[in-house]
């Protein structure tokens, strides 16, 4: 029988499936629930050995035998500290010692610190997202112990009472996480992958945020924009054959859970940072592909929808095209469901908005310029418009936040030569102004700040109905300009009220030529206003 306590279950069903075969018990009554469990199994052998200290060096010795990780279970504590000898000569051995310490929740543990690769928490497991987070995070360390040279990880298994309920007759069915050192016959059979690759005929491609632009060879661009449904932001840049599916969240929006349960992937690959479309997301967490494959040069883990099977380690444009010519050839009628449905969409039309200016300047940038969406509102609100071809995509938003925006496009404009266009919205400006507080920049620049008086996007979201004397403090309210502020700076100043003198001043920010000032163009919108034109929009999309 083993532990009703599903995160023990959890590790003992890992530690198999990603090779361990020998565990060293010392004795504890923490250890209980675990060595219950272990010993039930019979792919494990396992070990007692009173003493910690003896008991992780006895572990290094069954390591070095059989050249696989071995496991050594311990209460916490001083038990805990007396391993942290052998875990240092682990470490500096290279030996894939697998340490798990469990406690009771909620209480402090000892730290091997920087002695070993990986150090995981395991919280006791209430629902299904920390039976999701203890998968990945379990997966993560399991993984690391043999990942870019040998070496211990820990293990922190945190319980509660009651600690010695031993009646499930199950261990959990869990996810594996696999690691592929690029693709290399010599490294590991990748032939299984390629063949999952031809069994399941519903692939996408997630393209997270790039800061480059990859031309694909022609020979595998035409069978690689055919045979997966390609999904991209503007913040990915170019990086992706053929036409992307790009207004995700205009396509998700309106779609009825059967429409989404028909056209979820079977295999989903992903490569690039950060993905801004929640809807997406939220599409991929519910609908779970059956393989999940990250494509990532530093083989790190990126489980961004909870089913994640394997990390590929390698260059992502290097795996594509190894795989182009292994992909067997079918006709395309789930990229064709997906490619018909975008097709549909036409470009928006704004009343006077935010939106509205974000579209507008979009349309107008000259080719060849770089464009920093500089705020979550107008990265999200440039997936709308058809960006041009030869425009660079630059934002702040690999940690989903604007944090630094304007200090950081201005940055990345002193050392360019081209025309810089910045968009970032008033509370963001407010938030950095003190990045116009230095000379080093140049004339260059074309700064675009939307002022509509506080946070406007977050008075969209669902459910959000603050009463009056709140909307000061969620929404940051207020009534200042920039101008003063720019003008000071040595900044040009253009500003727009309506869509008059929005038509009227665009022409002049979206010059091709460098002016002799950088130029601002503060663009005043009524937040409640956008907030209702934005959902206004969204209804429309459910009645086509």
């Amino acid at each position: 029988m083993y532990s009703d306590k599903k995160n023990v279950r959890q590790v003992s069903a890992l530690l198999k499936a990603h090779g361990v075969r020998k565990v060293v018990i010392c004795p504890g009554n923490l250890c209980v629930p675990l060595a219950q469990t272990l010993l039930h199994i019979p792919d494990y052998t396992c070990y007692p050995v009173n003493d910690e200290r003896s008991a992780g060096f006895f572990a290094i010795g069954l390591a070095l035998h059989d050249a696989a990780p071995v496991a050594v279970v311990c209460n916490e504590g001083s038990a805990l500290a007396n391993l942290l000898p052998a875990v240092t000569e682990a470490f500096y051995q290279q030996v894939p010692l697998v340490v798990v310490s469990c406690g009771l929740a909620n209480e402090g543990s000892v730290s091997l610190g920087n002695m070993v690769k990986l150090s995981v928490c395991l919280p006791d497991v209430k629902d299904d997202d920390d039976a999701l987070h203890c998968n990945r995070l379990i997966n993560e360390a399991l993984m690391e112990a043999t990942h870019h040279g040998k070496g211990p990880v820990h293990i922190r298994l945190q319980l509660s009472e009651p600690l010695f309920k031993c009646e499930a007759t199950e261990l959990a069915d869990e996810r594996v996480i696999k690691h592929y050192q690029g693709l290399n016959m010599y490294e590991q059979d990748y032939a299984p992958l390629v063949q999952r690759l031809n069994e399941l005929k519903k692939r996408m491609v997630v393209v997270g945020q790039m800061n480059n632009i990859y031309l694909f060879d022609k020979k595998h661009e035409r069978t690689l924009a055919k045979q997966f449904v390609w999904m991209t932001e503007n913040l990915s840049n170019h990086t992706t054959p053929g036409n992307p599916i790009r207004r995700m969240e205009e396509l998700l929006y309106p779609m009825d859970l059967k429409t989404q349960q028909n056209l979820a992937p079977e295999l989903l690959v992903t490569f690039g940072g950060a993905v801004i479309s929640r809807r997406l997301k939220y599409f991929l967490r519910k609908n779970k592909p059956s393989e999940h494959w990250h494509i990532a040069k530093d083989g790190k883990i990126n489980d961004a929808f909870g089913s994640l099977t394997a990390v590929i380690e390698m260059d992502p444009f290097e795996f594509l095209e190894k795989i182009a010519p292994l992909i067997e050839d079918v006709p395309p009628v789930y990229p064709r469901q997906w490619e018909q449905m975008a097709e549909k969409l036409s470009e928006p039309r704004f009343p006077y908005s935010e939106m509205m200016a974000v579209g507008r300047l979009i349309g107008s940038v000259p080719q060849g310029c770089s464009l920093h969406l500089g705020n979550g509102s107008s990265v999200r609100y440039a997936q709308f418009f058809p960006m041009p071809e030869e425009v660079e995509i630059q934002s702040n938003m690999g940690a989903e936040a604007s944090e630094g925006t304007l200090a950081t496009a201005l940055g990345y404009a002193t050392a360019s030569e081209k025309i810089n266009f910045i968009v970032t919205g008033d509370m963001s400006f407010f938030n950095g102004m003190n990045a116009l507080w230095n000379n080093s920049y140049g004339s260059n620049i074309r700064l675009m700040v939307i002022n509509n008086g506080g946070h406007a996007q977050m008075q969209s979201l669902p459910g959000f109905t603050p009463d009056e004397r709140a909307i000061r403090f969620m929404t940051g309210s207020h009534q200042a300009s920039v101008k003063a502020w720019a003008e000071d700076r040595g900044f040009s100043y253009l500003s727009a009220h309506n869509e008059e003198e929005l038509e009227t001043n665009l022409p002049v920010f979206v010059k091709a030529d460098i002016t002799r000032q950088p130029l601002l163009l503060e663009v005043f919108t009524d937040k409640a206003a956008d907030a209702e034109a934005l959902k206004q929009y969204y209804k429309s999309l459910r009645k086509n």
